[in-house]
C-alpha cells in the first residue's frame, strides 16, 4: 500500500513539475514580449508566486478529487489514478514538444474520466459533477475573450483616445504595470493548477483508504506546490514563443490588460472551486484584447490549430487513459 502511494505522489507532482514549465508561458508571454521582465527574471518571478498561490486554497482539489468520480467507492482506483497520471503526462509532453499551449486541465479531467470508465465503467463517472467541470472549461475562454475585448476597449477608449499621451509614453506606462500583472497572473495561475495535482493524490488516498475525506493535507500542499514552483522555474520557451510571437505583437497595453483580465477570470473561478483551463484563458484574453487594437493583425490560423488542440484533448486524453489502463491490466495477469 505505501508503495502504491508513493508512486502515485511521485507521478502526480511529475504531473504538476511538467504543468509548470509547460504553462510558465501562461503567466509571463506577455511581459517577455513587450520586456517589462527579462526572460530569467519572469520565470523566477512566477515560479515564486506560483508556489504562494498554489498553497492558498484547496477548493480546486476538492472538485478535481470528488466530482468526476467518488475514489470511496471505486475498488481499483489506485491504478485509475495511476493511468489518468501517465495519460495526462505523455499528452502535456507531446503537446510542450510541439508548442502547442494545450491544457493540463483538461488532459487530466479527459484522463481521469478515462480511466475511471476503464477501471469501474461508466455508471462510477459522476456524469453531474463531470458536466460542471467541463462546461466551465468550455465557457471559460469564451467568458475570457469577452471580458478581455471588453477591458481593452475600455482602455481604448478612455485612456488612449481621451488622453494627450503618445502612444510610446503609454507603453512605458504600462510596461511597469505588466509587472504587477504578471505578479498576479502567477499567483492565479499556481492557485488553480496546482490544485489540480493536490486532487489527485487526495483521490489516491481515499482510494486506498488512508483517508476518507477529500481534505487535502498540508504535506500534500507543500509537495504539490513545490513541484509546480520547480517546473515553472525551468521555463516552456516553446510555448512562450508561441504565446508571446505567434497570436499577434503585443504591446504593454494589451499585455497589460490580458493579464489582468485572466487574473480576474482564473480567481474568480478558484474561488467557487472550479478547475479551468489558464492557458484557454490567457490565450483567449489574448486574442481579445490583441482584436480591439489589431483585429487583422491577430494570427487566426495560428488560433484555429489553438482550438482545434483545445477541442481534441479531452477525448484523446479519455481514449489514451483508457488504453494504459487496459494494458496495466494486462500486465498484472
Amino acid at each position: 500500500m505505501l508503495e502504491l502511494i508513493i508512486i502515485i505522489v511521485a507521478l502526480a507532482l511529475i504531473f504538476d513539475f511538467i504543468n509548470g514549465f509547460h504553462d510558465t508561458a501562461n503567466a509571463i508571454a506577455t511581459s517577455i514580449s513587450t520586456r517589462a521582465l527579462s526572460p530569467r527574471f519572469a520565470v523566477l518571478f512566477a515560479a515564486v508566486l506560483n508556489f504562494v498561490g498554489a498553497i492558498y486554497s484547496s477548493e480546486v482539489a476538492k472538485t478535481v478529487g470528488g466530482k468526476v468520480a467518488d475514489p470511496a467507492t471505486i475498488d481499483n482506483g489506485v491504478h485509475v489514478v495511476i493511468a489518468a497520471l501517465l495519460s495526462a503526462i505523455i499528452w502535456n509532453l507531446v503537446t510542450w514538444y510541439y508548442g502547442i499551449p494545450s491544457s493540463s486541465s483538461h488532459t487530466l479531467i479527459g484522463s481521469l474520466a478515462g480511466a475511471v470508465i476503464a477501471g469501474a465503467g461508466w455508471q462510477a463517472l459522476n456524469l453531474g459533477g463531470l458536466g460542471e467541470i467541463v462546461l466551465i472549461l468550455i465557457l471559460s475562454p469564451i467568458v475570457a475573450f469577452g471580458t478581455g475585448f471588453i477591458i481593452m476597449w475600455i482602455i481604448k477608449k478612455w485612456i488612449i483616445a481621451a488622453g494627450n499621451h503618445s502612444r510610446t509614453k503609454l507603453n512605458r506606462m504600462f510596461r511597469s504595470f505588466q509587472v504587477l500583472s504578471a505578479g498576479l497572473l502567477s499567483f492565479s495561475h499556481g492557485g488553480n493548477d496546482a490544485q489540480k495535482a493536490m486532487g489527485i493524490i487526495v483521490f489516491g488516498l481515499v482510494a486506498l483508504g488512508y483517508q476518507d475525506t477529500l481534505d487535502v493535507p498540508l504535506w500534500v500542499k507543500l509537495a504539490a506546490a513545490t513541484a509546480m514552483g520547480l517546473g515553472t522555474s525551468i521555463g516552456g520557451w516553446r510555448i512562450i514563443k508561441t504565446m508571446s510571437k505567434k497570436l499577434l505583437k503585443i504591446e504593454p497595453i494589451n499585455g497589460f490588460a490580458s493579464d489582468l483580465n485572466s487574473s480576474i477570470v482564473i480567481q474568480t473561478s478558484t474561488h467557487l472551486g472550479m478547475p479551468l483551463s489558464t492557458t484557454h484563458v490567457i490565450s483567449s484574453s489574448i486574442i481579445g484584447t490583441g482584436a480591439v487594437m489589431r483585429f487583422h493583425d491577430v494570427k487566426w490560423g495560428v488560433v484555429t490549430k489553438m482550438i482545434m488542440t483545445w477541442l481534441i484533448t479531452i477525448p484523446i486524453s479519455m481514449v489514451l487513459a483508457y488504453l494504459i489502463y487496459e494494458i496495466m491490466f494486462v500486465l498484472s495477469k
